[in-house]
């Protein structure tokens, strides 16, 4: 408790107004941004409407969303991967809806934004090859497909889906 009490002591006269003592609760003051708030917020937005203009914004928070990193702990780790997922989602409606828009490039570095997060997202790896393709860049595309190939089979030790295969078929 002693340290609970300095650590707020300090706090208090470092950043005055951050904290809120209502007695027996102590919180964050209403101005302050939570930028974990910020990242649910755009997720719930193009889950419930889609792209709406804000497609950089939403691409550089979503980017840069972490969560306590290097902290271990269950409940963090849970909220870690809990953050993970919805950014995928995320990426993969900015990017399947920007392939849809014939805007390429957002789709590709959507998808891109999503494999970095989780290499072996096959929705992502297929939005990849379709926005390549549609740029009329076959040989992109078959390079996607072959790293994802060779990383599924080395990592899972599975071949690509019926459908992925499809995608580059037509490529070749």
């Amino acid at each position: 408790m002693e340290s609970l009490r300095v650590s707020i002591h300090l706090v208090s006269r470092q950043v005055p107004g951050l904290l809120v003592n209502g007695g027996a609760e102590l919180s964050l003051s209403d101005l302050v941004e939570v930028d974990l708030h910020r990242v649910r917020s755009c997720v719930r937005e193009l889950s419930q409407t889609g792209l709406n203009g804000h497609v950089a914004s939403s691409l550089s928070l979503l980017r840069d969303a972490e969560l306590l990193p290097g902290w271990y702990d269950d409940w963090v780790l849970f909220e870690q991967n809990r953050l993970r997922q919805d950014r995928l989602h995320a990426f993969h409606i900015i990017g399947r809806e920007s392939l849809a828009r014939r805007d390429f490039e957002v789709a590709l570095e959507a998808s891109e934004a999503a494999l970095e997060l989780e290499p072996l997202y096959e929705s992502a790896v297929g939005l990849v090859i379709q926005a390549h393709r549609k740029q009329g860049n076959n040989a992109a595309a078959l390079r996607a497909f072959e790293k994802y190939r060779t990383q599924l089979k080395e990592d899972m030790g599975l071949a690509p889906s019926e459908g992925i295969r499809r995608l580059v078929a037509e490529a070749l």
